[in-house]
């Protein structure tokens, strides 16, 4: 059984004496996926900025000393007139070129020797608004990766991307968590996809409504309840 890396107990967030996240309990293990799902407004996003400090909240929050924590929020809107290439957006984080190219490998962008003189035809030199949705993202991840973080919080990370890319973002996650034991959580509206990546799910609506594991806690039931009516869903087989 994998060692707890982060555990939170009795987690509640107020905003101007209202209530946004109430008694909120879960833990993950080192190495595992955690997603969370739930309707608009129901404080997903608020948990992540609780998680990373960003925000004041009652209870226990309690990562494991000593962690590197990435974030890739939901949306980063970066002007497409800007001369910001991908280059130097992954040097603004990134501390040598064997980073950078370790990074952009990770996601399935290689640049072996044999094409390092074609780098001005590369995708490093091309500007981050010119980048079509699913290169967007590689990037993103890409530049959350440049520091070999152990956790990786990934806010709605296919937003904007067809369904072809959005396949292919969650199938590198995977392979990143399994090769190098890359602790995720994540937040996706997408059932399937966590049917098919979370080990575990946790279901928000201001409270909790469940834990544990996808095919365990994700009924008809609890859906309806976390929704507000039928939820339409397909069972991934492993």
């Amino acid at each position: 059984m994998a060692e707890n890396i982060l555990e939170v107990e009795n987690l509640s967030v107020e905003f101007n004496g209202q209530k946004v996240l109430e008694n909120i309990n879960f833990s993950v293990g080192r190495g595992d996926v955690l997603a969370v799902i739930g309707p608009n407004g129901s404080g997903k996003s608020v948990l992540f900025r609780a998680l990373l400090g960003l925000i004041p909240y009652s209870g226990r929050i309690d990562w494991q000393p000593r962690l590197k924590i990435s974030y890739v929020p939901q949306k980063l809107a970066i002007d497409r007139g800007l001369p910001l290439t991908v280059k130097e957006f992954l040097g603004l984080k990134a501390t040598s070129k064997e980073k950078i190219l370790q990074a952009l490998a990770s996601v399935g962008i290689d640049i072996g020797p044999e094409h390092e003189h074609h780098l001005e035809h590369h995708i490093l030199n091309r500007r981050m608004g010119l980048l079509s949705g699913g290169e967007f993202q590689r990037i993103l991840v890409a530049w959350s990766l440049v520091d070999n973080p152990d956790v990786l919080l990934f806010d709605e990370p296919t937003t904007g991307i067809d369904i072809g890319g959005e396949e292919t973002i969650y199938n590198l996650l995977h392979e990143l968590q399994e090769k190098i034991k890359l602790t995720i959580v994540l937040i996706s509206h997408d059932l399937n996809i966590v049917y098919k990546y979370a080990k575990t799910v946790i279901c928000l609506n201001r409270q909790q409504v469940c834990f544990g594991e996808p095919h365990t806690v994700l009924n008809p039931e609890e859906l309806s309840s976390l929704y507000g009516g039928e939820v339409k869903f397909y069972h991934h087989k492993h």
